[in-house]
């Protein structure tokens, strides 16, 4: 994805303390907090878990222009996503909290309840806690940390290095994109927001279609420069852009275990994953 400015979506280099933090700290940050949110339905816990993302979003130092096209196209899936929920489960808050609430009688099965309001509120609070996570761990953390991070958590360091290449190769594929898409309008051919949506959709792929074929060329050319160094070879293998961790790795991790455990006691506190304002 890529801004307004047709900046490509991926790793910015600032000065913030989320920068300076271990890309292991952030991915287990990261996965533990997304995980804790999407199983919690207590809206006191997301409210609180969501306002503490937005903070963290903030002090990232990420601006707005760098990342408005992607939470707009994630905006409009999440809208959707709770339409179609009530589409096909308009009575599921009613079931899920044992209560009736009429806001508006409609038609059929198609009443409007608060306990259908409540559960589709507790979603749409998801969002707004997993959303900023994902888009800071996204643009805080190196490629090749994060490939170092997750050679750290256990996982191979010949899959840690492929994901490496693929995070490199979006935003040269959207730079190139880009490139491509302004030499077309030099030349006339309109693929801007004054065609219509059919005909930019039908020029970008005659534009993407050739960048992801002569990308998928260079990663046979890189994998071959690999081979001939024996990468792979061996079991282990060290990283120049690994971080140790400090003693703000150590403080990030303890607030995200007190997180987590705050969340399972809530389920106990609950009697399960939800919180019923209802009774």
């Amino acid at each position: 994805m890529a801004n307004k400015q047709g900046q490509s979506f991926g790793y910015i280099k600032k000065e913030s303390p989320l920068h300076r933090l271990s890309g292991a700290t952030k991915l287990i940050a990261f996965i533990l907090l997304s995980v804790i949110a999407m199983t919690s339905y207590d809206t006191r816990f997301l409210v609180g878990l969501a306002v503490l993302s937005l903070v963290l979003f903030y002090i990232s130092k990420i601006q707005w222009t760098e990342v408005s096209t992607v939470v707009y196209f994630i905006l409009i899936f999440s809208v959707l996503n709770l339409v179609t929920v009530y589409i096909f489960e308009p009575e599921y808050g009613v079931n899920l909290y044992q209560s009736r609430t009429v806001i508006w009688e409609g038609v059929g099965r198609y009443s409007l309840t608060w306990e259908q309001v409540f559960y589709e509120f507790n979603l749409m609070i998801k969002y707004f806690s997993t959303i900023p996570l994902a888009l800071i761990f996204m643009l805080t953390t190196n490629p090749s940390e994060f490939a170092s991070s997750l050679n750290r958590i256990g996982v191979s360091y010949r899959i840690s290095y492929a994901v490496s290449l693929a995070l490199r190769y979006i935003p040269d594929i959207q730079n190139q994109f880009f490139a491509v898409r302004q030499s077309q309008q030099a030349r006339g051919i309109e693929m801007s927001n004054k065609a219509g949506l059919t005909e930019r959709v039908k020029r970008s792929a005659q534009v993407i279609m050739p960048l992801i074929f002569s990308s998928l060329d260079r990663i046979e050319v890189i994998s071959q420069a690999m081979e001939l160094r024996r990468f792979g070879k061996g079991n282990k293998r060290t990283w120049y852009r690994a971080r140790p961790f400090m003693k703000a790795d150590i403080i990030a991790l303890i607030v995200t275990g007190f997180l987590v455990v705050l969340g399972l006691w809530l389920f106990r506190v609950n009697q399960g994953r939800f919180y019923n304002p209802f009774h």
